[in-house]
């Protein structure tokens, strides 16, 4: 009798058991179940832009956030296209397509500036004797077959009282920087913090016209990371949650470029190296730089840029500045 007792005691405490962890199992849930998938579309192939985002996915930041994100490459459909259909939920954006897609009611909207100014501007190799904007003249310029293009030499042609009708403007598409200006251009728009950097890894000495130098109107933010407005009204809390993983990578890879450089490199093997650990380096303090915080994104910054856009009949009509971006859902 006893021995049946302690059998029929067993099988209960068993079954209570059981029936325990099957209730914290259900309370809990399957962390993996439980993880809301997004995806965030980048505007180029990864580079040193990108890296808090890779460095959020590789930390768990994401994770952490209840976030399972994937990052994708635009393809033929660009970033702003696939976030302004909901096809992606953000995307890698400049502040310059915002603008321009703001202006036509579509409804795309800046959340956080990747980095807080322009790096871009205007190179040429050294013995081209191009250091300023009146050197223009005469000369070809390799491009991407956008009206920004010649409104942006032009302003700043202007100011020394030379002509961009004289500048031989051609569309060099994809082709590397570095092959266009050893075969037949003489100067192009790069990025100083990639392209300028490769140079300096090159031994290749450039003349470098950045933007910000001829006008503050054209400190605008680029890159810029976007969503739609859809996604703000219905979704708030994801942005929020996505914005505070993004926010710790971009952190991190401002007070240790080294160790994200790491992530970036391990995440895309097709890189170079070098090459992503110098421009690492280089970008460390340009991400927040004068900014309270990282992403901050500034009222006049975007009044200035869409003036100008105006002003040079880039725009149909003024931009509405306010409804174009938001830092609500930056970390406090």
């Amino acid at each position: 009798m006893l021995k049946r007792f302690i059998i029929f005691a067993l099988i209960i405490a068993l079954l209570t058991a059981c029936n325990t962890n099957g209730e914290e199992k259900q309370k809990k849930g399957d962390p993996a179940k439980e993880l809301k998938k997004v995806s965030v579309v980048l505007d180029w192939t990864p580079n040193t832009n990108h890296t808090g985002l890779y460095v959020a996915k590789e930390k768990g930041y994401f994770k952490d956030e209840g976030l399972d994100v994937e990052i994708k490459m635009p393809g033929e459909a660009g970033a702003d296209q696939l976030v302004a259909s909901g096809k992606a939920d953000f995307g890698v954006s400049y502040q310059e397509g915002i603008t321009e897609a703001r202006v036509q009611d579509i409804p795309i909207v800046s959340i956080a500036a990747i980095i807080q100014h322009n790096t871009s501007g205007f190179a040429s190799l050294k013995e081209k004797n191009i250091t300023k904007p009146r050197d223009f003249e005469d000369k070809t310029y390799g491009g991407w077959g956008t009206p920004v293009e010649k409104a942006v030499l032009s302003s700043l042609m202007k100011q020394e009282d030379a002509n961009v009708e004289k500048v031989n403007i051609v569309n060099m598409g994809e082709t590397d920087f570095f092959t266009a200006v050893n075969r037949d251009i003489d100067f192009a728009w790069i990025y100083y913090g990639w392209t300028g950097v490769e140079a300096e890894l090159r031994n290749e000495e450039l003349n470098m016209i950045y933007l910000t130098d001829y006008s503050e109107k054209l400190d605008y933010y680029t890159p810029v990371l976007a969503t739609n407005e859809d996604m703000i009204k219905k979704d708030p809390k994801t942005i929020k949650k996505f914005l505070s993983a993004v926010t710790k990578g971009y952190e991190l890879a401002i007070d240790n470029p080294e160790e994200a450089a790491n992530i970036l490199i391990e995440a895309v093997p097709d890189l170079d190296e070098e090459l992503v650990k110098a421009s690492q380096k280089w970008l460390a303090d340009k991400y927040r730089d004068d900014a309270k915080r990282w992403g901050e994104q500034k009222l006049e910054v975007w009044d200035n840029y869409a003036s100008w856009m105006y002003e040079n009949k880039l725009l149909d009509k003024p931009l509405d500045s306010e409804k174009a971006f938001t830092n609500e859902f930056l970390p406090k």
